[in-house]
């Protein structure tokens, strides 16, 4: 009688947990854009700060500010009472500023390099990003927008508190053509067969598609992993092995289907494009984001203005340049390219086009590492204050261009009531010296994201 009991309770013990692995087994997986985890119910509350909204080109009087759970609860010039429990922060008077946004990244794409990541050990290469994630915080950066990488996961990580990182807009895979940037085979692997994928395409970094109907699939399979925006390369690009600058890749009706894709799903197309053609033809293709546009002549800068496009720009670092090895094909691409910054950011100015501010750094985490750097370097064209107001609220206002296909719904790159609580103390005002914001290990005191508080130095 006992061994029979013990039999039967075993076996039902055993059917219950089968079926409770079957429903993990055949759950679906965690899409990138699913919604966050609530932010800890913390409440914090910075006194004596001069405030950097984000969309002024002033600081606010001596204000103080209530941060309560991932929100900004209050901000007055008038005394707030600390809550029971709240964390006080005694701002003496320095700068409190949104969060930085950076519109074009790789996070994915660091550290290591072209071979470590984009063909060798998955999970290394994600191990590599998890700790760039932690230093892009720690720089301040606490959005990004991500415009070419395999960082679902990474994003997923982060919004769920296995690590720390900065908020991602992902884009998934770049889409490519065969030959185009972003493919990155050797003349070894040619002829492809069919249904043959690539180790780049195999981890997510890339997707080729030669055809409306491939592009199609290959747009919505980011869609279908979380991207809030889709990415193609319409045109040749420096650090790819065969894919010149001055090369129109996909047509139009290839990029036509990317967009049909995006906008069943309520977001948008952004391509890498550096000539008037590829821009041209993106624009016709219904395209709302350039990233580049470095060849483009005047009169294509009229058309993006009289469209209504976005223009995406960076200011590349000469170190960038010269980190291509002279006589390489990407050295000549770069050299291309590098004397048009100047004069499309000139354009960009003239014509008053939406403007975006971004890195684009690769394969470098020393360059990362002058991700403040290289936004002080815009104030070659702009002064500190339309530069910050370019990397805060204006970055922002690009990522809502996701519709609900944003991840993250909130108010972004503000200091207003209702924003999202993402916040740097700034040791000095960075409207008169943007050189502030290029050494951030010294002078952000307070990095706060979503409420939370990941760096805090100031004496006690």
């Amino acid at each position: 009688m006992i061994s029979t009991r013990i039999s039967r309770s075993s076996r039902s013990w055993t059917a219950a947990l089968s079926a409770a692995v079957l429903s993990l087994a055949t759950a679906p997986a965690a899409r990138a854009d699913q919604a966050p985890p609530a932010a800890e119910s913390a409440t914090t509350l910075f006194q004596n700060v001069r405030v950097f909204d984000g969309k002024h080109t002033t600081l606010s009087a001596p204000s103080n500010v209530l941060v309560t759970g991932n929100k900004i609860a209050q901000i007055s010039t008038g005394a707030i009472a600390a809550p029971p429990g709240a964390k006080v922060i005694a701002g003496g008077g320095r700068t409190l500023m949104p969060g930085l946004i950076d519109a074009h990244w790789h996070a994915m794409l660091i550290r290591g390099t072209p071979t470590e990541i984009l063909s060798g050990d998955a999970g290394y290469s994600n191990l590599l990003a998890g700790a760039e994630a932690h230093d892009t915080l720690m720089r301040g950066f606490t959005t990004v927008r991500d415009v070419g990488g395999p960082a679902f996961s990474l994003k997923h990580a982060i919004d769920q508190g296995v690590i720390d990182g900065p908020r991602i807009y992902p884009s998934g895979a770049m889409i490519t053509i065969t030959s185009g940037h972003g493919d990155f085979r050797q003349l070894t692997d040619l002829p492809r067969r069919a249904g043959q994928l690539t180790r780049v395409e195999e981890l997510g970094g890339a997707a080729i598609a030669d055809s409306p109907d491939e592009m199609r699939m290959r747009a919505r399979e980011q869609l279908m992993q979380g991207a809030s925006q889709i990415k193609v390369t319409a045109g040749g690009g420096v650090s790819s092995p065969f894919s010149p600058v001055d090369v129109a890749t996909f047509t139009e009706p290839e990029l036509r289907a990317a967009v049909e894709a995006a906008e069943n799903w309520g977001t948008y197309v952004v391509a890498h494009a550096f000539t008037d053609e590829t821009i041209r033809r993106s624009i016709n293709a219904g395209v709302k984001v350039i990233e580049h546009g470095f060849l483009m002549h005047e009169d294509t800068a009229q058309l993006i203005a009289q469209k209504g496009v976005w223009l995406s720009l960076q200011p590349l670092p000469e170190a960038l340049r010269e980190g291509f090895p002279p006589g390489s094909v990407q050295r000549e691409g770069a050299d291309e390219v590098w004397p048009g910054i100047d004069r499309t950011y000139r354009l960009a100015r003239k014509y008053k086009l939406k403007t975006a501010w971004g890195t684009d750094v690769l394969f470098s985490q020393a360059l990362a590492q002058q991700q403040g750097a290289i936004l002080a370097s815009l104030a070659r064209w702009y002064t500190p204050a339309e530069a910050l107001i370019m990397a805060t609220s204006t970055n922002a206002e690009l990522l809502r261009l996701s519709g609900r296909r944003n991840p993250y719904p909130g108010a972004l790159g503000v200091v207003e009531q209702g924003a999202y609580a993402d916040l740097i103390l700034v040791d000095g005002d960075p409207l008169t010296n943007l050189n502030l914001i290029a050494d951030p290990a010294r002078n952000f005191l307070v990095i706060m994201k979503d409420g939370k508080i990941y760096k805090d130095t100031l004496p006690n």
